[in-house]
């Protein structure tokens, strides 16, 4: 993958705007309320069936796409026992999301299912990315989820009707598989990810941990006609006139159609900008 460092005039990203405590916590409280009130108002819509994990394959046995990642990785001054948190965190929530049953009109809501991650229920400290940096909060670790059920959503038919992107980047690639910005964040409830089944046939979702990964599956009772290839058409860096650099990128998906391999659309899924919170080109550590 290559990298390129520009500088325009004529494509500004926005400078960094540094509100209040008190603005970020009434505008916090604001949209969590707002968030409610649209829940309450269409309730109907949303997923809440949960299937038996031993039935599952039986009723729903194609396999319409597989993926996961590591809980734990090397990020710099990040304690290790909050990844050790992330990962009884993510164990709790996937208890309200694995098995989930898609319908067809219907929402898949991640918070509407999972609820606030509190003391009360077991979450526990993880870490949470907060205005370029990051803090201890309880429940944090949840957006891998959210990054794993993105992604795979990419690779079908689902719609993702809402989907937020960090707006800071704050660590070097670490053993990076996927194109940068090609995950979802997460902020109890406002914040959210949801997805929108528009087709005619159900769709049941897999959430599991194995040998230390996160994994996920979208299952179906029947095949699907498509191919979905999600790729980066565009990255770089950019030298920003107030000081600092974004990242930027461009996410596109290629709809294949199985039986003849023929090319039947290439979408633009999502472009991506981040303030880049380390100087980029910074050579990393070899492996060894």
């Amino acid at each position: 993958m290559g990298f390129k460092i520009r500088k325009h005039k004529s494509d500004l990203f926005p400078k960094k705007v540094h509100r209040s405590e008190l603005r970020l916590f009434f505008g916090k409280l604001y949209f969590q309320w707002k968030r409610t009130l649209i829940w309450l108002k269409e309730r109907k819509s949303f997923a809440r069936t949960i299937m038996d994990p031993s039935s599952i394959k039986e009723e729903y046995p194609i396999s319409i796409f597989i993926h996961q990642s590591p809980i734990y990785r090397k990020l710099k001054d990040v304690p290790m026992y909050l990844q050790e948190n992330k990962k009884v965190n993510l164990e709790i929530a996937l208890q309200k999301i694995d098995g989930i049953l898609l319908e067809p009109n219907q929402v898949f809501s991640f918070w509407y299912l999972v609820g606030k991650p509190t003391k009360r229920k077991g979450y526990l400290p993880g870490m949470q990315l907060k205005n370029g940096g990051f803090i201890e909060s309880t429940g944090g670790g949840l957006c891998q989820m959210a990054n794993l059920i993105y992604w795979m959503t990419l690779h079908t038919p689902l719609t993702v009707k809402e989907r937020w992107r960090h707006s800071f980047d704050i660590f070097p690639d670490s053993n990076r598989t996927l194109p940068f910005g090609s995950g979802a964040t997460l902020s109890y409830n406002y914040i959210d990810l949801q997805i929108q089944n528009t087709t005619k046939q159900p769709f049941v979702l897999r959430i599991w941990i194995e040998d230390g990964n996160l994994c996920g599956e979208w299952r179906s009772d029947r095949d699907i006609p498509y191919l979905y290839s999600v790729y980066e058409s565009y990255h770089a860096f950019h030298a920003e006139p107030w000081g600092g650099y974004t990242r930027r990128n461009t996410i596109r998906r290629k709809v294949i159609l199985k039986t003849t391999k023929e090319l039947i659309e290439d979408q633009l899924v999502t472009e991506n900008t981040a303030w880049m919170m380390y100087e980029p080109l910074l050579e990393s550590n070899p492996q060894k």
